[in-house]
């Protein structure tokens, strides 16, 4: 992340624990510097991972300016090379 802390770039995580401490607890406990959101906030009627086919943990998606999916799956590796390649292209 810190390489491309000045890109027009932003990283977000979808949590799936089950209260906002556990969330906090394990924001703290890996060292997390991205916002994070619950995924059904108490009140919501669907969770974001019902918007979004979320189907297992850790989902990686990457999105394009225009808000086209490029990447969609569990790959760390290959999310961030795809993500570095659009920015390539968005510069």
């Amino acid at each position: 992340m810190e390489e491309l802390k000045d890109k027009a770039f932003a990283l977000v995580g979808i949590n799936s624990d089950q209260t906002p401490e556990v969330a906090k607890q394990a924001v703290a406990a890996n060292n997390l510097n991205w916002r994070s959101f619950q995924n059904k906030p108490a009140g919501q009627e669907h969770a974001i991972s019902d918007h979004w086919f979320i189907q297992g943990w850790p989902t990686i998606v990457v999105l394009d300016p225009d808000m086209t999916i490029r990447y969609r799956g569990h790959d760390g590796a290959e999310a961030i090379k795809v993500a570095k390649e659009r920015l390539a292209l968005v510069q």
